[in-house]
């Protein structure tokens, strides 16, 4: 038997579903412009493309309103829901 890839979910949707942008484009607007930095697997990326894929347990590091944003991807989301079931998303780094 054959292991399933694991779950993926474009970069530029995830930050939309997480809340970040109120809309896909921005979003995607904002990874175009090589804002966005993942670390998978212990290999750190600028990300340039909305397509790229992250997963649970992606590590995302972004400057968003003039704030340092750390994370850890921790679900994928179904749908752009309430900022609960997004928050649930992800885990913020520790500040320390």
């Amino acid at each position: 038997m054959i292991d399933a890839p694991p779950e993926t979910c474009r970069i530029d949707v995830w930050l939309w579903r997480a809340r970040f942008f109120k809309t896909r484009g921005q979003a995607a607007g904002f990874v175009e412009a090589g804002a966005v930095r993942l670390t998978h697997r212990g290999r750190q990326a600028r990300l340039d493309k909305p397509s790229r894929l992250v997963r649970p347990g992606d590590r995302l590091v972004f400057v968003l309103n003039e704030r340092l944003i750390e994370l850890t991807v921790v679900g994928l989301g179904a749908r752009r829901g309430p900022a609960p079931e997004a928050r649930a998303l992800y885990e913020l780094a520790d500040p320390s």
